[in-house]
């Protein structure tokens, strides 16, 4: 692939069709739904180049850190302030890349499945002369259903490796999809995109200056932060939403089409995950501690506990710790609304579950009661919490794995494996992995306050203040 082939990947998105397991803070390209890997690392390693990824500010340590996993260096990660979906965010990612006359920006999102990713390099490629040449390229999947949760793309006079595109089709009604398969011209529309960044930017400017321009003054106002580049607040959060299809593609003179057989799914429901999923004799996709007995083409899928099934047909099992969904296939589009829901009553099962994720590790809720909360820890590799202290609760530390220094006032020590202490209410202190393996530990929270916001950080490495 030409050195000049940037890959940009687009890392928002909630992910709310695949709730209880997707979340606001864990949305699903951050999960590992088909593999041991997340959509977020199969995306970077789908290509090469150093990627420049845009996401949000929640979602910055677990993007950085799963990078790190698979020894990938992004050239930048970019931070929104707020989501303003795609056009804006791939705006950002041509500007930086706006110095670099012949730079072709591969737009990928982060949350879809690829089965066979030579066969999108190879579609890669013959889009390349396509885009040099000043087109702006989508990838159209060769439909193989009449599906009506995918836009559609209607191929046009063919070109040399694809065809100018006639017109772009919104998600149809099935009987409006039969004939799109019927007759062979229509395509899926994958949402990825080769563009010259100069292109996309000159493109989109025709419509819509007043976001280049926004864009321009995030990216001035903007400041570094660790590994992060934030954009300005004030400047992007003005910035009206609008996707790359609606703000460029529909409107362009010079939109081309790939057409590409790779196993592409945009695993946008629990349907579409059961279809990506291996199979049983009776058709059932079990993920997890199940048994299911006279159940047949049903997705079950636990996290922890044991989940048995008698007599279900088509449906939607998920069980997490704190949530479980049982929902018909057929109706699956709605879980959105429980979301929706959720978040109307302020639930905080909308947007997070037990598990909290910070630039150190991870922490989990076990237990939690008036007065006392328990969480089991892990803290990374060289990694360590701020330097800090708690005015409401007390904490006791309980060693399970690895090793742990911990400072507590002005001593520091180290605790090994069934060791423990004790942290008053009001003493400054840090905890650290000093070692090559995953330091994990209990935790149990006592005291007349055990909620989250209850911390002074002192010291931070991560350069946060709250």
């Amino acid at each position: 692939m030409p050195d000049t082939v940037v890959p940009v990947i687009l890392s928002g998105g909630a992910g709310t069709r695949l709730w209880p397991l997707s979340r606001e803070l864990r949305p699903k390209q951050l999960l590992p739904l088909t593999s041991d890997q997340t959509p977020l690392q199969d995306t970077a390693q789908r290509i090469d180049g150093r990627p420049v990824v845009v996401c949000n500010h929640e979602h910055r340590f677990i993007v950085a850190e799963q990078l790190r996993e698979i020894g990938i260096e992004p050239r930048a990660v970019i931070i929104e302030p707020v989501g303003r979906n795609t056009a804006p965010a791939a705006a950002v990612a041509a500007l930086l890349l706006e110095s670099e006359p012949e730079a072709l920006m591969l737009v990928m999102p982060s949350d879809h499945l690829v089965r066979d990713p030579d066969a999108f390099r190879a579609a890669v490629a013959k889009a390349v002369p396509l885009a040099k040449a000043g087109r702006l390229v989508t990838f159209g999947i060769r439909p193989t259903e009449p599906n009506t949760g995918y836009g559609y793309i209607k191929s046009g006079p063919p070109l040399d490796g694809g065809f100018a595109v006639e017109r772009f089709v919104e998600k149809p009604d099935l009987d409006t999809a039969k004939g799109y398969l019927a007759s062979g011209a229509y395509l899926w529309n994958s949402g990825i995109f080769l563009f010259p960044a100069r292109g996309y930017l000159a493109e989109l400017a025709r419509r819509h200056g007043e976001m280049v321009e926004g864009c321009r003054r995030a990216l001035a106002e903007g400041s570094s932060d660790l590994f992060f580049f934030r954009l300005g607040d004030a400047a992007f959060a003005a910035l009206a939403g609008q996707s790359i299809d609606y703000g460029v593609m529909e409107h362009t003179d010079k939109a081309a089409v790939v057409p590409v057989d790779m196993g592409w799914s945009d695993i946008g429901s629990w349907s579409a995950l059961w279809q990506e999923t291996p199979h049983d004799a009776a058709g059932n996709a079990l993920l997890g501690d199940v048994i299911a007995l006279d159940t047949t083409n049903t997705y079950v899928r636990t996290e922890r506990q044991l989940v048995a099934t008698i007599g279900l047909r088509d449906l939607v099992v998920v069980a997490t710790d704190d949530a479980v969904l049982i929902a018909d296939k057929a109706h699956d589009q709605k879980v959105k609304q429980v979301v929706e829901a959720l978040k109307a009553k302020k639930r905080p099962e909308a947007v997070t579950g037990s598990r909290g994720w910070r630039p150190w590790g991870w922490f989990q809720t076990i237990d939690e009661g008036e007065r006392f909360r328990v969480k089991h820890i892990q803290v990374n590799p060289g990694a360590k919490l701020s330097l800090q202290k708690h005015w409401h609760r007390s904490e006791h530390w309980i060693v399970v794995t690895g090793t742990a220094i911990v400072t507590r006032g002005e001593e520091s020590f180290i605790l090994r494996e069934n060791e423990s202490t004790f942290i008053p209410a009001g003493a400054i202190h840090r905890l650290e992995n000093p070692g090559k393996v995953p330091l994990r530990l209990i935790e149990v929270q006592s005291g007349e306050y055990v909620g989250e916001d209850d911390i002074v950080r002192v010291e931070d490495v991560y350069g946060r203040t709250v």
